[in-house]
């Protein structure tokens, strides 16, 4: 099972990602919307925001998310690590049930490039 201190670091390696990306990945990632990322086994929540292409992580909570981000996901933390590591592929760990995105219609559709 994937740490606390392991899927913090593999959201920083993901921000990196897609601050380096170009292309329909850069633009997906240009949006200004607040985040949340819980991690379901670890029972613990990364808040913060996806803006200028970067993930800014601002806090960490125990339990699900305080507050309904514009921009939800949720998973384990060896799904987290695994995907940002590229063992596993979003889009079939999202359509398998998996992973979890929630988001606005307009959000969908956008970050739908970076399945």
């Amino acid at each position: 099972m994937a740490t606390m201190a392991e899927c913090r670091s593999a959201l920083d390696t993901l921000s990196d990602n897609l601050a380096g990306a170009d292309g329909d990945v850069r633009g997906a990632a240009d949006l200004d919307r607040s985040l949340s990322c819980h991690i379901r086994d670890l029972d613990v929540t990364f808040t913060g925001r996806l803006a200028n292409g970067r993930i800014q992580v601002l806090d960490t909570y125990e339990g699900r998310p305080r507050e309904k981000a514009e921009i939800r996901l949720a998973m384990t933390g060896d799904d987290l690590v695994a995907m940002v590591g590229g063992e596993l592929n979003f889009a079939k760990a999202w359509g398998s049930g998996r992973v979890r995105l929630e988001a606005g219609f307009r959000d969908l559709l956008k970050l739908k490039s970076l399945l």
